[in-house]
């Protein structure tokens, strides 16, 4: 597999003009799982569950040159959430968690990786090697 490199956490020092990739989560949680897999700089928004009007707009704008990735929960507020989303940013690029599982923060680790690995995220492969060797 190589060396191991350090999380994705530590890409964060960087100014926003650095990333390129952005995925919209709901909670913090679901950010620090993500950060745990990720060995790229990308940066998560979270919502807290829902948006405003004003602010997806503002975000659209933000966001408008950059390469928007969308997981959410696979539940009612989550689906209503992608919907807000999907109608403000046509071209982000959505992802799923399993229905079985309903909450990004209840998926396992490496159905998280496999996600993010399927979507040409570069991630630490050793979660879908061998996801119990990280404790």
């Amino acid at each position: 597999m190589g060396v191991r490199r350090s999380p994705a956490r530590g890409y964060r020092a960087g100014s926003r003009a650095s990333y390129r990739k952005v995925i919209i989560v709901e909670g913090k949680t679901d950010k620090e799982r993500l950060l745990q897999i990720l060995m790229e700089p990308v940066e998560i928004i979270c919502t807290h569950g829902t948006v405003s009007y004003e602010w997806l707009e503002r975000l659209a704008d933000r966001l408008q040159d950059e390469e928007v990735y969308i997981l959410v929960d696979a539940d009612e507020p989550g689906m209503k959430l992608r919907s807000q989303l999907r109608r403000e940013l046509p071209n982000a690029r959505h992802l799923y968690t399993r229905k079985l599982y309903r909450e990004v923060a209840r998926t396992p680790m490496d159905h998280l990786a496999r996600i993010l690995y399927d979507a040409h995220f570069i991630i630490d492969e050793s979660w879908l090697l061998d996801p119990g060797t990280h404790g």
